[in-house]
C-alpha cells in the first residue's frame, strides 16, 4: 500500500532488483519504508506489483524522500557501486541532518567505504557499508548483512537489519562487524571465497566429465549426493540443479550451450589486490579470479587448440574410486580457501585496528549467503574453542579432514596434470597446503640472491640480527 504522508522507518534508493527486494523485505516484516528512484517509472511498477505487501511511502525527489523518513533518518542506498553511489551520497547529505544515517549496501570498494564515511563524519552524518550476499532471493527473503561504521548506528539499525535477515537455528545471519570499512571488507573476501569455491566446484565437474566420461545428468547426480554429506552448501546445491537443467531449443544439457567464458564484477580482483598489500598468500582465491581471466580471452584459447600436449596417461579405470577422490579433493581444497579468506580477514583487521571475530563471520554466513554451507558450523566452532588460532588448517576438525583427504586430493591433481585436464585451483591449494607444513622452504636461496644483486641482508638459523655478505669483495660475512 502507497502512501504520500507516512512518517517511514527506513527509506531505500535504487530500486533496480536488490533494492526493490530489499525494501520488499523491509515491508514484509512490518516496516514503512520510503521508495526513491531516479526513473520513477520503476518505483511505480513496484508499487504495481508488490505494494500489497505492507507500507510504502512514493516518493519522487530527494527532498521529498528523506521528508518521508522519521529521524534519525536510515536511507539505504542500492546503486552502482563508485561515482553513482558518491552522486547518491552527495545529495542526500545535503538534505540530511546531524545524527542521521547513510547505509551503502552496494558492492564497494571497503578503501571508498572508509573514505565516504570520514567524510560523512565531518559533516555530522553517520555512514554504514553494509555488506549484503545472498544475491535477488536473499535479498527478498532474508540475506546475510555485513554492516560495518559506527557502533552508535547499530543500536538503530541492528533489530531492522537482523529481522530481514535470514535465520540459522535462531540466530539472525547479521551483526556490526567493526568501523568504518570493516562490513565492506568483510563482504569483499566472502565474495573472494566465493570465486574459489566456485572454481574448485568447476574443476571437479571438468573432471567428472572429461577424466571419466560423465554426461551432465549423471555429474548432476553426483552433485546431488556430495550434497548430502559434508559438502552440503547452498552452490553445490544449485550445481546439480544447473547441470540436471535441460536446453529446451536444443534437448541438450543447458551448460553444454552456454559459452564457456566467465564474467566477473570485481570483487575477486579486489580481494586478490588487497591480500598483496596486506602479504597474504591467497593463492586459491587467486587462481580462481585468473581462471575466470582465461576463459574469456577466447582469440588466445582459439590459437592454441593445437599446442602440444605431451604424452597423455589412461583415464582413471576405477570410476567410483576416483570420483570419491574428487569428492574429497575438492572438500580439503574449499578448507583451504575459507582458511586464506579467515586469514585475509585476520590481516585486515589488523592493519585497520577493526578488531574483527572470525568466529562471528563463520555465525552469520551460516545462512542467507552465497557461501553458506554445512561446515560454517565447525568454523564457528573451531574459533570459539581457539580465538587465537593460527590457520583455520590446524583446528581439530580441519586438520583431520585433511588427513583424511590428502591422499585423494595428491591423486587428483597428479592424474589430472597427466590427462591434461586444467586445474590450478585443486593445485595451487594443494601446493599451498604442502608449503605450509613444509620444514624448510626455498625462500633461503631466494634471500640469499637478494643479498647477492641488492645487498638486502639476510638473517641466519644460528644468530641474531641481519648480515650481509661481501659477494663483490672477498666474499665475507658482515653484520648489516
Amino acid at each position: 500500500m502507497a502512501s504520500t504522508n507516512a512518517i517511514a522507518n527506513i527509506g531505500v534508493t535504487g530500486l533496480a532488483v536488490m533494492g526493490s527486494n530489499i525494501a520488499r523485505n523491509f515491508a514484509r516484516n512490518g516496516y514503512t519504508v520510503a521508495l526513491h528512484n531516479r526513473s520513477i517509472a520503476k518505483t511505480d511498477a513496484l508499487l504495481e506489483a508488490h505494494g500489497a505487501e505492507g507500507d510504502f511511502v512514493r516518493t519522487e525527489t530527494i527532498e521529498e524522500f528523506v521528508a518521508a523518513l522519521e529521524k534519525p533518518r536510515r536511507v539505504l542506498i542500492m546503486v552502482k557501486a563508485g561515482e553513482p553511489t558518491d552522486a547518491v551520497i552527495e545529495e542526500l547529505a545535503a538534505v540530511m541532518e546531524p545524527g542521521d544515517i547513510i547505509i551503502d549496501g552496494g558492492n564497494a570498494l571497503y578503501t571508498d567505504t572508509i573514505r565516504r564515511e570520514a567524510a560523512m563524519k565531518a559533516r555530522g552524518l553517520n555512514f554504514v557499508g553494509a555488506g549484503i550476499s545472498g544475491g535477488e532471493e536473499g535479498a527478498l527473503n532474508g540475506p546475510a548483512i555485513m554492516p560495518g561504521g559506527p557502533a552508535e548506528s547499530y543500536k538503530t539499525l541492528g533489530p531492522m537489519f537482523e529481522s530481514i535477515a535470514a535465520d540459522v537455528d535462531g540466530t539472525p545471519c547479521c551483526t556490526h562487524i567493526g568501523p568504518d570499512g570493516s562490513g565492506h571488507f568483510v563482504k569483499m573476501v566472502h565474495n573472494g571465497i566465493e570465486y574459489a569455491d566456485m572454481q574448485l566446484i568447476g574443476e571437479a565437474y571438468h573432471l567428472l566429465r572429461d577424466a571419466l566420461g560423465f554426461g551432465a545428468a549423471q555429474i548432476a547426480d553426483v552433485f546431488t549426493e556430495w550434497n548430502s554429506g559434508d559438502l552440503e552448501s547452498y552452490l553445490v546445491e544449485i550445481t546439480a540443479q544447473v547441470l540436471a537443467q535441460v536446453d529446451a531449443g536444443t534437448g541438450e544439457p543447458l551448460v553444454d550451450v552456454i559459452v564457456d567464458a566467465a564474467e566477473q564484477k570485481g570483487t575477486g580482483r579486489w580481494t586478490v589486490k588487497s591480500a598483496l598489500d596486506l602479504g597474504v598468500p591467497v593463492t586459491g582465491i587467486a587462481e580462481a579470479v585468473f581462471a575466470r581471466a582465461l576463459s574469456g580471452s577466447r582469440v588466445q584459447r582459439r590459437a592454441a587448440q593445437r599446442l602440444a600436449s605431451g604424452t597423455l596417461a589412461e583415464k582413471p579405470s576405477d570410476t567410483a574410486q576416483f570420483t570419491e577422490d574428487i569428492r574429497r579433493a575438492l572438500y580439503a581444497s574449499k578448507i583451504v580457501a575459507y582458511a586464506q579468506g579467515f586469514d585475509q580477514i585476520a590481516a585486515g583487521s589488523t592493519e585497520y585496528n577493526w578488531d574483527l571475530h572470525p568466529g562471528d563471520l563463520a555465525t552469520i554466513w551460516r545462512g542467507g549467503c552465497i557461501i553458506r554451507a554445512r561446515f560454517l558450523n565447525r568454523i564457528k566452532e573451531a574459533y570459539e574453542q581457539d580465538p587465537g588460532l593460527p590457520t583455520l588448517i590446524l583446528a581439530p576438525y580441519f586438520r583431520e579432514a585433511i588427513e583424511h583427504a590428502v591422499d585423494s586430493w595428491r591423486r587428483v591433481v597428479a592424474t589430472a596434470t597427466m590427462l591434461g585436464i586444467p586445474v590450478p585451483a585443486f593445485a595451487s591449494s594443494l601446493s599451498y597446503y604442502d608449503a605450509l607444513r613444509a620444514p624448510r622452504l626455498p625462500a633461503a636461496l631466494t634471500q640469499a640472491q637478494r643479498d647477492f644483486f641488492g645487498a638486502h641482508t639476510y638473517e641466519r638459523i644460528d644468530a641474531a640480527g641481519n648480515f650481509h655478505t661481501q659477494w663483490s669483495g672477498d666474499r665475507s660475512e658482515v653484520p648489516a
